[in-house]
């Protein structure tokens, strides 16, 4: 079973989002960053679906973390901002996926279930591009820390 990481500081959005994927994933939450990196040094997960607005280290610095130290992890990032360039900016700076609150359950869903595909085509080492040519994978030394 597919193995998810919830990181929100809002009780009410992380509880959701827990009941909401853990119906079909093995689901665990993080209310900071900090205790989201203690997890994922602990355990391996398919996917981090992270809020970006946190006290302590916000989930943009979780994602460039993510992206040095696990970066075959897919991070779905969760943001307040709707604006087009910040997401955009987002997904260059390797989010997987940008999710505008509110958000639908149904946009959670699939977001999830387009990383878990992901994910598992990634580790199957069957990762074509759009071209048909094979996916590059971005080197970890790539990455730094913000």
């Amino acid at each position: 079973m597919p193995k998810i990481l919830v990181v929100d500081d809002d009780d009410t959005i992380r509880d959701t989002l827990y009941e909401l994927l853990s119906e079909e994933y093995f689901c665990q939450t993080a209310e900071t960053a900090e205790k989201a990196l203690a997890r994922l040094e602990a355990d391996s997960y398919d996917v981090v679906l992270t809020d970006i607005s946190m006290p302590g280290l916000s989930g943009l610095e979780l994602l460039g973390h993510i992206r040095q130290k696990f970066p075959n992890t897919p991070v779905i990032m969760i943001s307040g901002i709707g604006d087009h360039d910040h997401a955009q900016g987002l997904i260059k700076l390797g989010a997987f996926d940008f999710l505008l609150k509110p958000f639908s359950l149904e946009v959670v869903e699939k977001s999830v279930y387009r990383a878990v595909e992901y994910n598992k085509r990634l580790k199957q080492g069957d990762m074509k591009g759009p071209d048909g040519d094979e996916e590059k994978q971005e080197d970890a030394s790539d990455w730094k820390i913000v």
